[in-house]
């Protein structure tokens, strides 16, 4: 007999930033035992990232926007419950878009097997896209070392934490910019940054290093122009994400004049060009996460009813570190 589970879909296409009101649980009936080529999973966590709310309006590298009633994207961790290919089996431990819901049936084509042992939920955070982003972006393009002087902005995200964490492993001196003092304290207090500068403060531009030699972006024009100015002769920029600017559907600009005039090199990280490499990822990352110098802080929600809120709260940059929605035991 078929499965009866509870799942999250739109309620109606969106074109604005998602709200927890675009959303409705409905219930689908899964086959009872999966087809050739597919694993009946169990989701454990849900991971929703910025970039979740632009595919949801057709704003992310061309994805197509899920219909009203389709299943939604974003990873999740999940467990097997039944496997119908020989690459899988029970209890196996995977990570994959599988909807927003408690079980799914899904092609094992969208499936990695993870190891539990290193972590759970950390397979979507800094084990998972946003730590391969961070890797990406630091030690294949920027190339961080010893001396450096590296900025970083939403600086209490999953993203520029680690890759302000590799670059303090490399020998950076390593400065946030978030909004807010919790903000700052998850970068210095958690993540051990050597400062960070609040960009909701008065004259919080002159706090920033006066030569700065790397810095990645996650948000856009607001840091860029204060960051610009200060980058050091022969500076690296990774430009990764632009968050100011998924709301209103403004556009970014840099100045050449200044670029040039700084010899800067800029970079832009796509994480997908990086998915053939991710065991080095984890390779790299797996003994600091072990010894304490690699961590995650996590924004947790917990339940499937509260995924559309949650992704709300992404949307509005409320979230304080990994965001995630606790579906399953």
């Amino acid at each position: 007999m078929s499965a009866a589970i509870r799942e999250v879909v739109l309620r109606h296409a969106i074109t604005d930033a998602p709200v927890a009101a675009d959303f409705e649980i409905i219930e689908r009936r899964l086959p009872a035992t999966p087809l050739a080529g597919t694993v009946h999973v169990r989701l454990l966590w849900l991971g929703l990232d910025p970039y979740v709310g632009q595919t949801l309006r057709a704003r992310h590298m061309g994805d197509k926007a899920p219909a009203p009633g389709e299943s939604l994207p974003g990873e999740s961790v999940a467990v097997v419950l039944a496997s119908n290919d020989p690459a899988f089996v029970a209890g196996d431990h995977v990570v994959g878009n599988c909807g927003w819901a408690e079980e799914a049936i899904v092609p094992v084509a969208r499936l990695r097997r993870v190891d539990p042992a290193i972590a759970i939920a950390e397979h979507l955070g800094v084990l998972g896209m946003p730590g391969l982003t961070a890797w990406a972006g630091m030690t294949q393009l920027a190339k961080v070392r010893a001396g450096d002087v590296f900025t970083v902005d939403a600086a209490a995200g999953v993203v520029a934490g680690t890759a302000g964490q590799i670059a303090k492993i490399e020998g950076a001196t390593v400065v946030g910019i978030a909004g807010g003092p919790d903000k700052c304290a998850i970068a210095t207090d958690r993540y051990g940054f050597d400062a960070c500068v609040d960009y909701n403060t008065d004259g919080w531009e002159q706090q920033l290093p006066a030569a700065i030699t790397v810095h990645f972006e996650n948000v856009g024009q607001r840091v860029l122009d204060a960051v610009l100015p200060r980058l050091a002769i022969n500076a690296r920029m990774v430009l990764c994400g632009l968050a100011q600017h998924y709301g209103d559907g403004s556009v970014a600009r840099l100045p050449v004049g200044p670029i040039i005039g700084k010899r800067a090199q800029i970079f832009g990280v796509v994480v997908y060009d990086y998915f053939a490499r991710r065991a080095e990822w984890i390779d790299y990352a797996a003994p600091h996460i072990r010894d304490g110098t690699l961590v995650e802080v996590q924004d947790i929600a917990e339940g499937l009813a509260q995924a559309g809120a949650q992704i709300e709260r992404v949307s509005l940059g409320k979230t304080e570190g990994r965001a995630l929605v606790r579906i399953g035991g």
